[in-house]
């Protein structure tokens, strides 16, 4: 199949189950700011995520001529707006959900968390690291899920020390080191043999939804 058939409305791809959720409301604000545009019937939202991995989401929204979308993108054809995703952004944004507000315009809800940073010199395909992993998913997470934050492991480094990035209400908070030592280190230390402390990747100057409480 060529490019050009991939994208048509009709197409195997256009018509397959859509990646992500766009409301009503998201619709009707992209179609009008695509309207806008010069040669605008040719546009297509192209949705990326503008974030390293090991970071919060950040995402990047714009109008592209969909037929000039790579070989390697997703396209999708959404109450007639074509939406196209980056081939390797179509696993962590799938079941997302782009909404619009009067007050804060375009928001996507994602469900999915980032992927864990690559920090060279860590371990994280271990015996360690997976009874790591399983006590960040079934106890640490769900406790700070109430702060609406989430941590991700990273590795260690074969000497007693995790890594971990924090996301979502943790990230940029002014209590998320006190957060990250005092809990989420005494939590892993006390449960697995193995693991003494806990260090904080996370740029946390970049956070915008801190929690404070």
């Amino acid at each position: 199949m060529s490019p050009l058939e991939a994208l048509a409305g009709d197409s195997d791809s256009a018509a397959s189950e859509p990646i992500i959720t766009i409301t009503p409301e998201a619709i009707e604000n992209l179609v009008e700011m695509r309207d806008d545009e010069v040669d605008g019937d040719q546009l297509g939202l192209r949705l990326a995520i503008a974030s390293d991995p090991g970071e919060d989401f950040r995402y990047d929204l714009s109008f592209e001529e969909f037929l000039k979308a790579a070989f390697t993108d997703e396209v999708r054809t959404h109450e007639g707006m074509k939406v196209i995703i980056p081939g390797d952004d179509v696993e962590l944004l799938t079941g997302a959900t782009l909404d619009y507000t009067s007050t804060q315009g375009l928001v996507i809800r994602n469900p999915n968390k980032p992927a864990a940073a690559n920090v060279e010199g860590l371990i994280n395909d271990d015996a360690l690291s997976a009874e790591v992993e399983t006590l960040v998913a079934s106890d640490v997470n769900p406790a700070l899920a109430a702060h609406g934050g989430f941590v991700t492991y990273v590795g260690h480094d074969g000497e007693g020390t995790a890594y971990m990035t924090m996301g979502g209400g943790c990230h940029g908070c002014s209590m998320s080191k006190m957060t990250m030592l005092d809990g989420v280190q005494t939590m892993l230390s006390d449960a697995i043999d193995g693991i003494e402390k806990v260090k904080d990747l996370t740029d946390h100057t970049t956070g915008e939804n801190p929690f404070y409480s």
